[in-house]
Formats: structure tokens, sequence, C-alpha cells
């Protein structure tokens, strides 16, 4: 069995990769420098070893016919301030013949060309020296016809070497103390911008296990306010969620209260009636106690279902439902509740094709509750219709009665829970049939109407859908 990777900070995985990259890049970054640095100190030195190879040229005199040089007091105090080691000098001819200054000069393998300078290192008297080499036309000529002269001068590389060390190891020093704050800061950077992070971590570890509340997020960085904000629509729903199940309890235990203690005070009294029609009559009224309570109960678990479905919208499968079959499935449903009033019932088509896009059973259990009030409230003898139309973006379904109807005011009010209008004091019924269309519409974005039907009596209820085009 593959063992699970152990978890790792975020502080920890951004210093495991920002760290060493950033001390790579220094490293390369010291290189370049040092390796610039040399160039530079190499280039300095070498301007001064070509003044003093100019100086030598300019002194240089063929004229006598002879190769001579003048070396006057300044010229060698030149030679002092430029030079910081031990310097060498040679002029001669490209043959040889005429040598003045240092013999045995190391030659570079290829000379260079005429009027250039050229500088080189070599070995002289067991030292490595730095040479600088120039090679010109003899001007005027020599009297023996001797070729082109040489003219070389060399310098000790000890001193240039001690002096480019010396500024090697500071500019090292310099930039590996740079390195190392450069780290600090972005360690310090890291946990600093992090601590946003244990903050709120801390936050949620003392919170209560009840408490949802939003999470605040005014000083959190923006990268992290995506997954915040998903923390907080999470709590959001799951908030409702316990909500809606904190009140379905109230409601149980508020509901069911009274018709069970109905209920036992009715046993008790079959229990201690010894008449039969008395105790057929107790019977009765214990049956209907349990008709109501069983109503009320389904209707309960409707509404709780509906309300949990709202909350959990994200996870509900959505599909697209045809309103037309749907009406003709509940109409068979509830055709024998229909018969037994002698109900005129019956559906008026609407087009072949009233497709929404919803949840099959909710859709059901709402259109259901709407028949079965207009039957319940419909007399003996009266009418209940459902009818469908559609245009072309619009699917709406009506369900019309002869019943007694609505006022205004529970019109205006219809949909809350337990509460039941006028027309249905006394009948059974627990008020919540209503609150559940009216949760399942919600739901679906649909449009609940309540208005007197025309010609009354009775109420009309229209419910309308966005259609999904065939």
């Amino acid at each position: 069995m593959r063992r699970p990777l152990s978890p790792r900070s975020l502080k920890v995985t951004l210093l495991s990769w920002m760290v060493p990259v950033l001390v790579l890049v220094m490293i390369g970054a010291l290189w370049l420098s040092n390796r610039m640095l040399k160039e530079q100190v190499d280039a300095a030195y070498d301007r001064s070893l070509a003044g003093a190879l100019r100086a030598i040229d300019l002194n240089i005199s063929t004229a006598s016919g002879g190769l001579s040089m003048e070396q006057p007091y300044l010229m060698l105090e030149f030679f002092e301030l430029t030079a910081n080691g031990r310097v060498h000098y040679r002029v001669a001819t490209e043959d040889g013949l005429a040598e003045i200054g240092s013999p045995a000069l190391p030659l570079p393998d290829v000379l260079p060309s005429p009027g250039t300078p050229m500088f080189y290192e070599a070995v002289f008297q067991e030292e490595p020296v730095r040479v600088a080499i120039l090679l010109r036309d003899v001007d005027p000529p020599l009297a023996s016809g001797h070729g082109r002269l040489v003219v070389q001068v060399a310098e000790s590389l000890e001193t240039r070497r001690v002096f480019i060390n010396a500024m090697l190891r500071r500019s090292i020093e310099r930039d590996v103390v740079g390195m190392i704050i450069s780290v600090l800061v972005l360690v310090a950077g890291v946990i600093i911008s992090l601590r946003p992070l244990g903050r709120l971590r801390d936050g949620l570890q003392r919170r209560d296990p009840d408490d949802l509340r939003p999470i605040e997020s005014d000083e959190l960085p923006d990268e992290v306010l995506p997954l915040v904000d998903a923390l907080n629509q999470h709590m959001a729903r799951h908030e409702a969620q316990t909500q809606a199940q904190r009140q379905f309890l109230d409601d149980a235990s508020h509901q069911l209260r009274t018709p069970l203690s109905i209920l036992r005070t009715q046993l008790g009294y079959a229990m201690r009636e010894s008449d039969p029609d008395e105790l057929r009559a107790a019977l009765h009224a214990m049956q209907e106690g349990l008709d109501r309570a069983e109503r009320m109960t389904n209707q309960m678990l409707a509404l709780a279902r509906a309300r949990d479905a709202g909350v959990a919208r994200h996870a509900l499968d959505f599909e697209t439902v045809d309103l037309r079959e749907l009406a003709h499935g509940v109409l068979r449903t509830l055709l024998p509740a229909a018969r037994a009033k002698r109900l005129d019932y019956g559906l008026d088509d609407g087009p072949d094709s009233m497709r929404i896009y919803g949840v099959e059973w909710l859709l059901r259990e709402a259109l259901m509750n709407l028949v079965d009030n207009a039957i319940r409230y419909s007399p003996i003898e009266g009418t209940v219709s459902i009818t469908l139309s559609a245009s072309t973006h619009l699917v709406e379904v009506g369900v019309i009665d002869t019943g007694p109807g609505m006022s205004e005011e529970d019109i205006a009010r219809a949909g809350v829970r337990f509460r039941r209008g006028q027309a249905g004091k006394g009948k059974p019924g627990a008020g919540l049939g209503l609150a559940i269309v009216r949760t399942i519409s919600d739901l679906h974005r649909a449009r609940l109407a309540l208005q007197a039907a025309q010609p009354g009596p009775g109420l009309h209820v229209s419910w309308v859908f966005r259609r999904v085009a065939s």
C-alpha cells in the first residue's frame, strides 16, 4: 500500500523553491561580477603598461643610423608611478641583431599587426610577467637595413595578482553578505506574508462549533480571497441547512405534540368505554386524528426535503422535464380523490413540447400539493382543472378550482408555514401546501401567482417557468 505524502506547509514549499533558486542566481551573479572585476583590473593595468610602451617607443631614435633610446629622468619617474612591480623592457630589430634592454624577453607565438599593441602573459627569469608588445616600421631606416622594430615592456604579475585577489576578496565578502541579507529578507518576507493565514487558522480553531459567521477577509492576501469566498459560501450553505433542520425539529415538536396528545386522550377514553357505539365513534375520531397527523408529517417532510434541496441546489440533478407528462401523472394519481367528491376534473392540454429545466420529483411534489388543495377546497360536484400553455420562452401551468377562493390578505401571505386562510378554518390540513410550492418555485426560479378565478368563485394558481428550446 502506497503511503500518502506527508503534508508540507506553504511556507516550507515557498522557501524550498525560492531560497535555492535565489542562491544559485546570486552565485552566478557573483561569478560573473568577479570575472568582470578581474577583466576591468587587467584593463586598467594594461592601459598603464601600454602607456609605458608608448613612452619607450617615442624615445627610440634611428636618426644616427643605429638603434638608440633616450631615457630621461621624467620617463623613469613615469615608470615608477605607473608600474607596481618590476619592469623590463626590450627594443630590438625583428631579426634580433640589434637589441636594447632586457635580453631574451619572450616573444608571443604570433607577432601583432604593425602599430597595434598586444598583451600576453609569459615567464621571464622564472617569474610570471605581463608583456605589452608593439611592432612598427623603422623610420628612418637603419644603416644596416634591418627590418621592423619590436618594442616590449613587461611587468611582473605578483603585485597585480595581490591587488586583484584583494579586490576579489572584498567583492566576494560584499556579495556573500548581500546574499545572506537577501535570503534573510526573503525568509522574513514569506513569514510575514503568511502571517495572516496563521491568524486565520487560529481564529477558526477558537470558534465554537456552531459559529458559522463569514470569515473576515480584510487583511488576507488577494491570492487567498477565492479560497475564503469558497469557505464562506460553504459555511453559508451549511448554516442554511442547519437552520432548516432546526426549523424542522421545532415545527415537528410543535405541530405533532397536539395531535399526539389528542390521540392519547382518545385512546384512554376508548379503553374505558364499554359501549360498542361509543367505542366505534372514538376509533373513528382516532382514525381522523391519525390521518391529519400523517398528512401533516408527510407535508413537513416534503417541506424539509424541498428546503434541503434549495440549500444544496448545486448537488441536485437538474434535467429536462416535460410538464405535460408530469401533469398527466399527477392527474391520474389524484383521480380517486376527485371522483370521491364527484368533481368535474380534467386537463386542458397544451402544446406537444412543454419542456423545462428542473428536478422532476420536486416539481411533482409541488404540483401534487396544488391539485390536492384544489380538490380539498372545491365543493362536491365542483370543478378542478389543470391548464397548460406556452409561449416562445415561457411555460405556464394553471390550477383552477371552484372553491371559496382566498381574500387579498390571504393571497398576500400565502406560503407562510402553518398559516391557513379563512377558507381553511375547520378543514383538515397543516397549512404547509403552499409553503412547499413556494420553496420549490424559488428553487426553480419560477413565478407563482394566486388570484381569484374568473368568473368566480374559486382560485386560480398560475405557475410560470422558463421554457427549454426543443
